[in-house]
């Protein structure tokens, strides 16, 4: 399933891949965390700015509320005000992407989660790496599993995957919550970050929920189940999300070592 890249067009390049970043205030364990306080910057903002360290493209978050855009738009950043009430950040960044280029110039998208302020820009770029080897539809991050603690917990989604001897691009088969019996190792976390074509994201948020999508509660079974390819890239590290007031903390500590260690 190697891609053509002999031809510009068919590859991500900063001329038409874009970051779209989806955001909104409701979160029952940490109402309005788009807006807490990171190192005197909004968390949304400090997302932001992770994806244009990534230096692939555009960047673009898009809001469900004005007091997010606001916010983006006021470190200099470009945001753009979606239905507040669409079901899911992949119909948040569907809709902004046909909001913002209805002329199409992009043709590769990525979803940056709004709750990853000190992603490393790195893995962001790794997002895309997968279309330089696979005719995916999709791709999305995997890092090892290291821990016993971390492959017994439910809320770790497990990618299932092989690589080659050698290689750091693989197709997925499957997404589980519980690694199935008899399993060999390794075993890797699934990281919630997605590129798409322009074509697979717009085929995926037409799609209706399917029957593994809504038992597992995994949104990308319901690619699986329509038999759309979803490739990974294997990075080092999984990204912090924030969550709680303790991750808000954490992030926080982080970025404020980050900045001293710049200055």
């Amino acid at each position: 399933m190697s891609i053509n890249s002999s031809n510009p067009s068919h590859i991500p390049n900063s001329s038409n891949t874009i970051i779209i970043i989806p955001a909104r205030m409701a979160s029952t364990r940490l109402p309005g965390k788009p807006l807490a306080d990171i190192c005197g910057m909004p968390m949304i903002a400090q997302v932001w700015q992770r994806g244009i360290e990534a230096k692939i493209g555009k960047v673009l978050v898009a809001a469900a509320e004005d007091e997010i855009a606001n916010a983006v738009r006021q470190v200099g950043g470009d945001a753009i005000l979606t239905d507040a009430n669409l079901a899911s950040g992949s119909d948040r960044v569907a809709q902004a992407l046909k909001m913002r280029d209805p002329d199409r110039q992009f043709e590769y998208i990525v979803n940056l989660q709004g709750d990853l302020p000190t992603i490393d820009p790195k893995a962001i770029r790794a997002c895309l790496g997968a279309f330089l080897t696979y005719d995916a539809d999709i791709t999305t991050l995997v890092a090892k599993i290291d821990s016993e603690e971390e492959l017994a917990n439910p809320n770790v989604v497990k990618a299932m995957t092989q690589f080659a001897a050698g290689a750091s691009t693989a197709l997925a088969s499957d997404f589980v919550r519980e690694i199935p019996d008899q399993t060999p190792p390794p075993f890797w976390h699934h990281i919630g970050i997605y590129g798409y074509r322009r074509a697979a994201l717009e085929k995926f948020v037409s799609l209706p929920v399917s029957a593994r999508e809504q038992s597992r509660s995994l949104e990308q079974m319901r690619a699986l189940d329509n038999q759309m390819t979803i490739a990974v890239s294997r990075v080092d590290v999984v990204p912090f999300g924030v969550d709680t007031s303790d991750d808000l903390n954490h992030a926080r500590q982080v970025l404020a070592q980050k900045t001293k260690q710049e200055t």
